[in-house]
């Protein structure tokens, strides 16, 4: 009897691991990777962690994140999240750049410096909370359905990094063989990393891999990526996408940076600047079909550029959308949507944000919902389930209208049957224009029926509608 008893302990100690294993196998959770159909129908929500509430933590961005769905968003890009080197920390930006030890010792601390000075590249800034705060996030936007792309920084490190004392020949040097910033620019608070050092390359390439295969992120969005080598993309790119579908957005303009596999999107930087001086009435029309014209020259038809109004850069720096397009703003915001791209949305700007984030130091957005908020929400539905709005790697057809008026602008999104139609009235004065197609529409942003015949419409200053079939 001993001896029996023996070997029936004996097995169901053999047999415990397999039942762990099992119940492991069966509750393990799995997400599909980021597809072309999400980037057809995406807006992406640039996440200013640091600023997006009071406290400035993960948590407080990781309970709204089920209220990005109503916005239409389908990829949250973070802003920075790695720790911030102390050593030459930025307290003030432009000409007029001090450093935080330039203060009084009682102010220093106050000054959190440049999100983009990192001191390693695989931690988490305490200033958000916890490694564990950080993998609920990103759990809490895959259970929505989103996907999260980290900002990653290539072109420098903040003087704190361990490899400007463990690797002085990963970096960049004057003739003195000192350990420089980047040239031509004032980013005194970051050293230039060398990209000739192949074993800095190995090291940028395993620290990206590890966001990717340990804490299951979904991409990067890489700043100043055209001050990288672009065969330093060429070497990485591949192998992070031999890792995982994901999706790479480049801070840059450059057309090579988005053919051959890598880079998914890129900045749309002119159209942007267009908006802007269509806006301010600094440029007619004829600027942005000359810059249609050179985004069909340019970039291949599977490309995507990323439409914006606002920007961390644009609204810290340039002017928040008020001051650089005032009641321009909604005509803008809605035409950021209907052209060929994904549109951004940045924090605050779904609240109606309107004054400067400070950079290097807390500030906070507002939390009431005005008339952005409504508005984002539409234009977000309409892209997320209308191909006419298609903007990925297949997009729909874009045919600009006649409307013999130099101020109006109208064209047509076409795609599986479907179409959308923009009219839109550039400028701070009434128009009168044909129409510029008949039949039946639904007037999408009020939700009316709407018949279009010869006769002229009426639009008031910067007014605009979305025709849907």
């Amino acid at each position: 009897m001993l001896a029996a008893f023996s070997l029936m302990l004996i097995t169901a100690c053999k047999e415990e691991p397999k039942k762990d294993l099992t119940v492991i196998e069966n509750t393990q959770e799995t997400f599909q990777p980021i597809t072309d159909d999400v980037l057809e129908t995406g807006v992406i929500y640039e996440a200013n962690i640091r600023q997006y509430s009071p406290s400035g933590h993960f948590d407080e961005f990781t309970k709204d994140i089920p209220q990005l769905k109503q916005l239409g968003v389908k990829v949250i890009w973070l802003m920075p999240i790695f720790p911030i080197s102390e050593t030459n920390r930025k307290a003030t930006g432009g000409a007029d750049s001090k450093f935080a030890s330039d203060f009084p010792e009682a102010e220093q601390s106050k000054y959190l410096g440049s999100y983009y000075a990192v001191s390693d590249f695989t931690k988490i800034n305490p200033e958000f909370g916890t490694i564990e705060d950080f993998r609920n996030l990103i759990k809490t936007a895959h259970d929505n359905g989103m996907y999260v792309i980290l900002d990653w920084v290539p072109n420098h490190t903040g003087w704190d990094h361990e490899w400007i004392k463990n690797h002085p020949d990963y970096y960049t040097k004057d003739k003195d063989g000192n350990i420089t910033y980047p040239e031509g620019t004032d980013w005194t608070d970051v050293a230039d990393l060398n990209y000739d050092n192949k074993d800095m390359r190995k090291e940028m390439i395993a620290d990206m891999q590890y966001w990717l295969m340990e804490e299951g992120v979904d991409g990067f969005r890489c700043d100043v990526a055209g001050s990288v080598p672009t065969d330093f993309w060429e070497e990485a790119i591949p192998q992070l996408r031999a890792t995982k579908d994901i999706f790479m957005l480049a801070e840059a303009w450059e057309p090579e940076l988005a053919k051959d596999g890598l880079f998914d999107m890129v900045y749309g930087w002119d159209t942007h600047h267009i908006m802007n001086d269509l806006a301010q009435g600094k440029k007619g029309l004829d600027a942005w079909n000359n810059r249609k014209a050179q985004i069909d020259s340019l970039y291949e038809k599977n490309d995507i550029m990323m439409n914006f109004v606002t920007n961390h850069d644009e609204n810290s720096w340039s002017g928040t959308i008020n001051e650089r397009m005032k009641e321009a703003a909604p005509l803008m915001t809605a035409f950021s949507y209907v052209i060929p791209g994904m549109p951004l949305i940045y924090s605050g700007m779904e609240y109606d944000m309107d004054h400067r984030l400070k950079f290097f130091e807390k500030d906070s957005i507002p939390k009431t919902k005005k008339t952005m908020w409504p508005l984002l929400e539409k234009l977000g539905a309409l892209k997320n389930t209308n191909p006419a709005l298609n903007g990925g790697k297949n997009p729909a057809s874009y045919t600009n209208l006649e409307t013999a008026n130099a101020k109006v602008l109208a064209f047509q999104r076409a795609k599986d049957d479907q179409t959308v139609t923009f009219i839109g009235n550039f400028s701070d004065k009434e128009q009168s224009v044909a129409a510029p197609l008949e039949g039946s529409f639904t007037d999408y942003i009020q939700g009316k029926k709407l018949e279009l015949k010869k006769e002229n419409i009426v639009l008031k200053p910067w007014e605009y509608k979305i025709l849907t079939n």
